[in-house]
């Protein structure tokens, strides 16, 4: 890459090109890069209108790209934008209804784009809000049962939504829960075998979630299961 980063983000293109935006480097960054997988060059493309770091991005079924809220180095962002791959151009869409960094994000079946907790101003948070392309809108949806950071946010084949583990309000949590899109409400399910943050959740042709590795404040696991 032109830059180093970390805690940025990576999304794939409709174009087959890889979109890096964002995250830490030699300051908070705003820039933003493409890989092309058929010459395994990089090439700069326009910067987001605010550096951010630990955001999200989502990309749309219409080929574009959502930002969401980060962190610049001063304070926690509320503000998304919209990166799109055919001008190479950004442009800023409305606000989420509080600040996040640390959440993540997800896109359900119905289009909509899940923003599930992070860290606010001041606070973990246990809210949830979706974005609505076809409107440029946001609405807030559901709280979760805890507030989460650090946790991952899964796709089911139900359309339901996995949510699992991250850090609460003091401890590192087991715990998980299912967002189901057609009421809006959030369900506990059955707890992990060990609280886990920085893991990973992935899922297999089967329909199971693998949920790997993590740390529980003291040490990184090397421990996998299966939901």
């Amino acid at each position: 890459m032109s830059v180093a980063r970390a805690g940025h983000t990576v999304s794939i293109l409709a174009n087959g090109l890889v979109l890096v935006t964002g995250g830490y480097g030699s300051g908070y960054l705003n820039s933003a890069e493409l890989y092309n997988p058929s010459t395994g060059n990089w090439t700069t493309t326009a910067s987001m209108s605010v550096a951010r770091y630990w955001h999200t991005a989502s990309t749309l079924a219409n080929g574009s790209v959502l930002i969401a809220g980060g962190y610049n180095g001063t304070s926690t962002l509320n503000t998304a934008e919209l990166y799109n791959p055919s001008t190479g151009n950004w442009t800023t869409t409305a606000s989420m209804s509080v600040t996040r960094y640390y959440h993540t994000a997800s896109i359900l079946a119905n289009g909509l784009v899940l923003v599930t907790g992070g860290y606010g101003s001041s606070s973990i948070l246990n809210s949830a809000e979706l974005y609505n392309p076809l409107t440029s809108t946001w609405t807030t949806t559901g709280n979760m049962s805890v507030a989460r950071r650090y946790h991952t946010e899964t796709i089911l084949a139900n359309g339901q939504v996995l949510v699992t583990g991250g850090y609460g309000s003091s401890s590192i949590l087991n715990s998980a829960e299912l967002y189901n899109p057609l009421t809006s409400t959030w369900t506990t399910t059955g707890n992990m075998n060990a609280g886990r943050e920085w893991h990973t959740a992935s899922i297999l042709a089967n329909g199971q979630v693998l949920v790997t590795g993590g740390w529980d404040g003291i040490t990184a696991f090397n421990s996998a299961e299966l939901y």
